[in-house]
């Protein structure tokens, strides 16, 4: 049995985290370290009762249930381990074998590190798997943040008057009395100021400075006495992160190493700098709004850098890299809570509670002290994937991926619409994201949406109604449902089949094997009664003819319009010069055949006009829709010339009246290749879908066309 029939074996349970441990008849002394382990960093799943042999595990059960249960409970407590562990037990079955599972949850900051026999030295962390002692400078963290005075509290030695930068103050305390629900110190000096806002603590008569007032306002000096490293390094690189080489270099780059006032100032003119401004006028002011769209994440996200990194660590500096399609906030220093906790509302335990309450009292932080929310809401307006959370205890880093993608993209809209389902904004968003992650859970659907989490249920099981999803794990996880499992493939999981498919009838790819066919100048007699002809704008053209040299075959190409052209292609056998004879109609048509060095090779040509040098084979009526046509693929994208009707299709217009205003002739080409696959992909219906030829007929925009060209006017597509 491996790991993952086991874990199957035991999917009645979400597995955070797990360790096997044999324990047949006896507790294993290394039992205890995973104990450790899982309390000092997320907290997992020990199971007795199976046995490990390399990548192989085997159910071998605890014979005494009852002695192995009672012997490791009653051990998780001083002196064997450092604080007392509270576990949920519970017993499982495999072919009359008992397993014994353990959950040991992860500890609070001000228990950790948890450690064993006394010593502090025996504490250890989960990694990749494994239990892995405690460095020195791990457990500096652990203790630093385990204190019952938050480090930004403690007390400097140093004289008030002569410690703080005043321009760094005043700024500060502008912003303070603009602040409507303030109560207002204007009238007193900043040491007296410093003192009502909690930054001042009274030391045998006297007032001395926080740390959090030093590293608010302190003067350069002594602010990097206390922070002997960079607050923040800015980078820009002009380069999408996947395309960036490991060496690439930023080209812009500001390194800030002052107080954290003039930090944020410095830090806001760096973006201002980079953001877009987009002209807007504010309907009600009718004044210009400068404030660039993504201003509320970004500022939510530095500020976020800025008050919880850990200050106490001086080895790790915070970055942040802006790249052209995204932006990482990388700090040392980890959130005491989940994920699922920084999202929802309510006060969260900081690292740095005076710090920030300092910024919270300028409107520069969220009451509750994370201001995640705000940069979800903010990202979610703009119409982007959600933010990427990494909270690594084990390393105590956090990071905030902020990722220019649209979640509801061209591609994915015109998915949706394929599927013939109406959905609302946010079951379009919801839907969107479980194909993009594959299976996704109910708390990251209230992100995505920013529901509650009753909501987000009705969401996701109107979605499994719709058989677009099914659930799993007791309707705590979702995934796409199985009809929908295939267009989700990797693409080289496709690549045999899709092959397999195209070698039959697909007439626009022209496949050579190990011998190329020679084609020779075709010879057409346009009085030939067998030659098939089509009528491109109800006009004759002449028959084009195609050179060919050597052993490269040159394919054909018909210009639809001064800008786009398509490339038609022919089917070659390797061994067989001839192609295939189609049906047109209920009666075989013959078609005209060109002259090739030994043998014939048919050839089906098109007639367009005097200046395209180009052969397309092109639908002959709509029973031969599978010979001579295109194959029919769904829409991923649209072409300029689809935009452009999409642009002029608010409003129902007639298909004259659609090609007048975008000057096109080619009625017949028009309607095949850019109107027709338009209302396949729901972009555009008919006002009289019952009869498609009806003299009154006029098309116009469905929902899913109007939402993309919004998306257009507003620069998302």
């Amino acid at each position: 049995m491996n790991k993952d029939e086991l874990l199957n074996l035991l999917s009645s349970h979400e597995w955070k985290e797990v360790e096997f441990k044999e324990a047949r008849t006896a507790v294993p002394k290394n039992s205890y370290e995973t104990v450790s382990a899982f309390a000092n960093t997320e907290g997992g799943h020990l199971v007795f009762g199976v046995r490990k042999e390399g990548k192989d595990f085997e159910v071998v059960g605890v014979l005494n249930v009852d002695k192995v249960q009672n012997d490791f409970i009653t051990s998780l407590c001083p002196p064997k381990v450092s604080k007392v562990i509270e576990v949920n037990e519970y017993l499982l079955k495999h072919r009359d074998q008992d397993l014994i599972v353990f959950y040991i949850p992860e500890s609070s900051r001000v228990d950790k590190p948890v450690y064993l026999d006394g010593d502090l030295k025996r504490s250890f962390t989960r990694k990749g798997g494994c239990d892995v002692r405690c460095s020195p400078e791990e457990l500096k963290r652990f203790l630093n943040d385990a204190a019952l005075e938050r480090f930004d509290g403690q007390a400097v030695d140093c004289k008030v008057d002569t410690c703080f930068d005043s321009n760094a103050l005043k700024w500060y305390r502008r912003m303070y009395e603009d602040r409507p629900g303030n109560k207002s110190y204007k009238d007193l000096p900043d040491a007296d100021f410093l003192f009502e806002i909690g930054l001042l603590v009274e030391c045998s008569g006297i007032w001395l400075p926080t740390r959090a007032a030093i590293l608010l306002f302190g003067r350069d000096g002594i602010f990097r006495q206390m922070l002997p490293r960079p607050v923040v390094d800015c980078q820009r690189f002009n380069i999408k992160m996947d395309d960036a080489p490991t060496a690439q270099r930023w080209i812009d780059r500001v390194v800030i190493d002052q107080n954290l006032v003039n930090a944020w100032r410095i830090l806001l003119d760096w973006y201002m700098k980079m953001a877009e401004h987009p002209f807007k006028i504010d309907p009600h002011t009718l004044q210009r709004v400068d404030e660039p769209p993504d201003y509320i994440a970004f500022r939510e996200s530095a500020i976020n850098l800025l008050i919880h990194q850990d200050y106490a660590d001086h080895s790790r500096k915070p970055e942040i890299r802006h790249y052209l399609d995204r932006t990482i906030f990388k700090n040392p220093g980890d959130a005491f809570g989940d994920n699922i906790d920084l999202l929802e509302p309510g006060e969260k335990e900081v690292r740095n509670p005076r710090i920030v309450t300092a910024f919270r009292r300028i409107g520069l932080s969220e009451h509750a002290g994370w201001g995640l929310r705000e940069v979800f809401r903010n990202w979610q307006q703009l119409g982007n994937i959600p933010p990427q959370i990494i909270n690594n205890k084990t390393k105590k880093t956090f990071q905030l991926t902020l990722l220019k993608e649209l979640l509801l993209s061209e591609e994915q809209m015109l998915f949706q619409s394929s599927l013939g389902v109406r959905l609302s904004d946010q079951e379009a968003r919801a839907f969107a994201y479980v194909c993009r992650k594959r299976e996704v859970t109910l708390a990251e659907l209230k992100a995505v949406t920013n529901l509650s989490g009753p909501e987000v249920r009705k969401i996701a099981d109107r979605l499994c109604v719709q058989v677009l999803l099914k659930p799993i794990n007791k309707g705590e996880k979702y995934i796409i449902a199985d009809h929908l499992q295939d267009r989700f493939l990797p693409k080289e999981n496709n690549t045999d089949s899709k092959k397999e498919k195209s070698k039959p009838a697909n007439l626009l790819r022209e496949q050579v094997g190990e011998w190329e066919a020679d084609l020779c100048p075709e010879q057409v007699d346009k009085k030939k009664p067998d030659l098939l002809t089509e009528q491109v704008d109800a006009r004759p053209a002449d028959l084009v003819t195609e050179q060919v040299e050597g052993k490269k075959v040159d394919l054909g190409r018909e210009q639809v319009n001064e800008k786009k052209t398509d490339l038609a292609r022919e089917q070659v056998d390797a061994r067989q010069a001839d192609l295939s004879t189609e049906q047109v109609g209920a009666r075989p048509a013959d078609l005209s055949t060109e002259q090739v060095d030994e043998g014939s090779l048919d050839l089906f040509t098109e007639q367009v006009n005097e200046c395209s040098a180009d052969l397309l084979t092109e639908q002959v009526n709509e029973r031969a829709a599978d010979l001579l046509t295109e194959q029919v693929v769904s829409l991923k994208a649209l072409s300029e010339t689809q935009w452009r009707i999409v642009s002029i299709c608010e409003v129902p217009k007639t298909l004259a009246e659609i090609m007048a205003e975008l000057g096109i002739g080619s009625r017949y080409y028009f309607k095949t290749h850019h109107l027709d696959p338009l209302i396949k992909g729901n972009v555009i219906k008919m006002t009289n879908p019952d009869k498609p030829r009806a003299s009154n007929q006029k098309y116009v925009l469905t929902e899913t066309g109007i939402r993309l060209k919004i998306n257009k006017t507003e620069g998302k597509s």
